[in-house]
């Protein structure tokens, strides 16, 4: 299978983008290297990538419409794996015109490219669960309207979500929508809370709690994420939106003790109230995953903690 993995050099993109070319599949990956953080973290990613002969990098951005067209036409894709984006939730409030351009414009640039290739078979988006925004319906479930979205990256995924249907409904383009819960692990982004956690611990940098911790999480370690995007990619379903979480939530507080435990030294933390942005709690109801895709998430929080913190003092420490 040839497959084009968007967003490569970041966390996801890379763990998933390595596992597929360990496998044997060819593998495009495409990233624009943006400097949303550090861009030397993500060219780190980059060569772990190259050392595997069936891999390679196009430095490219989603929005050049031109360029995506030319190259499905230059690649001729069996699949795409579709994880660029302008991620972080915060940030978004900040800048929701760029959100909206990347992560819904850039969304449709590449599926009228891949329908112009016609050589694509299967497209699997990624998403979110702050598509749910604050549901009262626990766990979440995908039959949710998910029609009030907190913030414009939640609002652009599931702006794109929509798109995707029209293009099967219009088209008969098989569009596989994978909503992501809490994902954490290696090559995680430093904006990410567990990151910021070890960061806090090992530098004594001073971050935000906020509402004291008091917010559950579905945390879900990266390699139970890849494997289930692998099973998606496999299965062309027409159209789905599917859960990929663990269905197992851990208070914030929690899990950023699990951390400070395996470290044996406290981390930096300054309570705050929690943001409008932010939902209380997410829990994934992965049965429709697991009935599906086949999916079963292997890593227990503790494991996956564990396994995290050995890669950042492992590879992150080592090269501070």
């Amino acid at each position: 299978m040839k497959v084009l993995v968007t967003g490569a050099a970041g966390f996801i993109g890379s763990n998933l983008a390595e596992k597929l070319a360990r496998r044997g599949d060819d593998v495009v990956g495409l990233d624009n290297f943006n400097d949303y953080y550090d861009p030397a973290k993500k060219r780190a990613n980059e060569a772990r990538l190259n050392a595997y002969p069936n891999f390679k990098m196009a430095e490219m951005d989603i929005r050049d419409r031109e360029g995506m067209f030319a190259l499905f036409e230059a690649e001729q894709f069996d699949a795409v794996a579709h994880l660029a984006a302008m991620a972080g939730v915060r940030n978004a409030v900040k800048h929701p015109d760029l959100y909206v351009e990347v992560d819904l414009n850039g969304t449709q640039h590449l599926m009228d490219a891949a329908r112009a290739a016609g050589s694509v078979g299967n497209f699997v988006f990624a998403s979110t669960s702050s598509v749910y925004g604050n549901t009262k319906q626990i766990p979440f479930v995908e039959t949710d309207p998910c029609d009030r979205p907190l913030q414009p990256y939640a609002a652009a995924k599931r702006a794109s979500e929509i798109l995707g249907y029209s293009y099967h409904y219009l088209f008969d383009f098989n569009f596989t929508v994978l909503r992501f819960f809490t994902v954490y692990g290696p090559n995680g982004r430093p904006d990410m809370m567990a990151y910021l956690v070890a960061e806090s611990i090992t530098k004594g940098i001073e971050i935000p709690l906020y509402d004291g911790g008091q917010m559950y999480r579905d945390w879900t370690f990266v390699e139970d994420i890849t494997d289930g995007i692998v099973l998606a990619l496999e299965r062309p379903l027409g159209y789905e939106i599917i859960n990929l979480g663990r269905g197992n939530p851990t208070l914030l507080k929690d899990f950023v003790e699990m951390l400070e435990d395996l470290a044996g030294r406290k981390a930096n933390l300054v309570s705050k109230p929690r943001m409008s942005a932010d939902f209380v709690m997410n829990e994934a109801d992965i049965s429709k995953a697991r009935r599906l895709l086949g999916y079963d998430p292997q890593v227990s929080t503790e494991e996956g903690v564990r396994r995290f913190w050995e890669w950042y003092s492992e590879v992150v420490m080592r090269d501070a």
